[in-house]
């Protein structure tokens, strides 16, 4: 069967999986970490056992170099890779779709990353690794920015000066598109009208946005021109008033720059528990009595709820409400929080399901009173940039 090494690059990480677009188990998969540093490592997930190395040549190279001879030296194994999928975090308004890489598309990438300077780098030197190590495969770029070129402009344009749009492209792109696809599309499956229906989903992690989908298709979305708009997050502050970031450069007498890494780095859980950006250790402190994480679990919640309510204004309906990402599929706590302060939406949580939701597995956790359908659906990028990989590569094949 054909497989895709599937490959997300960031600026000190690599993970990978190689994938065969199915719901089958990754037939391998792993992550490099520390890259740039004489501590980087990578670990290797297969059959069940986990097996870390060192990284003697410390970069994206030694990180890909490795997996290429992890494969190699497994000849026997039934590995038959017929493409590479990279996730690519931004693509402006260059692409809707994803797409088969070649110098033009390497080209976009590269310009979109003044919208996104920490990861649109990391995944070129990804790319242009990759393909000289395996060069003989084709390349296809899947963007999390696609999934939202279907917005209509009253909700991706800000309301400042429409030169500032029309010269520099200053407008909202969104984030996590990949896994909103994904949703989707599995929700979609599971009823005979689902797809045409009118849905929230919660993407809830470290990185954390809602977004507004009607017939499968996004309409809006909380995440901005980067990804620090919207949502209260781990360490990211989500939305605020914009003359913060000036007072906080002039009380710390830091420069804009230094004030934005806080609210990019040091804000969010991280930020209001003064525990940690993990919501598991912020959850175990809040169960020990600490008031520090109640009020940061329940600013988060809070705010959530309110960035669902707000989307939800762009659709006639709410026919269901997705839970997914690290978060939404595995914290009941903070589940409820965010059901409880959309009562007013006719929204009901059966308390019971969604304790006892299974991790891992689609769950429905709406009560029968509720007007809206709430789950619980593990999300799958890697599946996806698999089976879009796929598919491009099948539809460039020469006949």
């Amino acid at each position: 069967m054909p497989q895709i090494l599937v490959v997300n690059c960031g600026s000190s990480s690599l993970k990978f999986a190689i994938m065969d677009g199915t719901d089958n188990p990754p037939i391998l998969e792993g992550i490099a970490e520390r890259l740039g540093s004489e501590h980087s490592a990578i670990t290797f997930k297969y059959a069940g056992n986990k097996t870390v190395q060192p990284l003697h040549d410390n970069d994206h190279r030694g990180a890909v170099t490795a997996i290429k001879h992890w494969i190699n030296s497994n000849s026997t194994l039934p590995i038959n890779l017929v493409g590479i999928g990279h996730r690519v975090v931004h693509g402006g308004e260059t692409f809707s779709q994803s797409v088969v890489i070649n110098p033009t598309v390497l080209e976009g990438i590269i310009d979109c990353a003044r919208f996104a300077p920490l990861h649109n780098p990391a995944h070129t030197k990804g790319i242009e690794v990759a393909q000289a190590l395996f060069g003989d495969l084709p390349h296809v770029a899947v963007f999390d920015t696609a999934f939202h070129q279907t917005l209509d402009a009253d909700q991706y344009l800000y309301p400042i000066p429409m030169r500032l749009y029309r010269e520099h492209n200053f407008r909202k792109y969104g984030f996590h598109g990949t896994s909103y696809r994904y949703i989707a599309q599995k929700l979609a499956t599971l009823g005979l009208d689902f797809a045409s229906q009118n849905t929230l989903v919660a993407h809830l992690g470290n990185g954390a946005s809602v977004c507004a989908i009607k017939a499968g298709k996004s309409v809006d979305t909380s995440m901005g021109i980067t990804p620090l708009e919207g949502l209260m997050m781990g360490t990211r502050s989500g939305s605020l008033d914009p003359s913060l970031l000036a007072f906080i450069s002039d009380a710390e007498n830091i420069s804009m720059k230094d004030a934005l890494d806080i609210l990019n780095k040091e804000s969010g859980l991280k930020g209001i528990s003064e525990i940690s950006n993990d919501c598991r250790s912020i959850e175990t402190a809040q169960a020990a009595g600490d008031d520090r994480a109640e009020l940061a679990l329940n600013m988060f919640a809070s705010r959530a709820a309110k960035h669902l309510a707000s989307v939800a204004t762009n659709l006639e309906s709410v026919d269901h409400i997705v839970f997914t990402g690290g978060i939404g599929e595995n914290s009941p706590v903070i589940r409820e929080k965010i059901c409880r302060r959309l009562a007013m939406m006719g929204v009901w949580l059966d308390l019971h399901a969604n304790q006892i939701s299974p991790r891992g597995e689609v769950s429905m956790i709406s009560d029968n009173r509720s007007n809206t359908s709430i789950w619980v659906i593990p999300t799958n990028e890697e599946l996806l940039i698999a089976q879009d990989t796929l598919s491009l590569i099948a539809d460039t094949a020469p006949e």
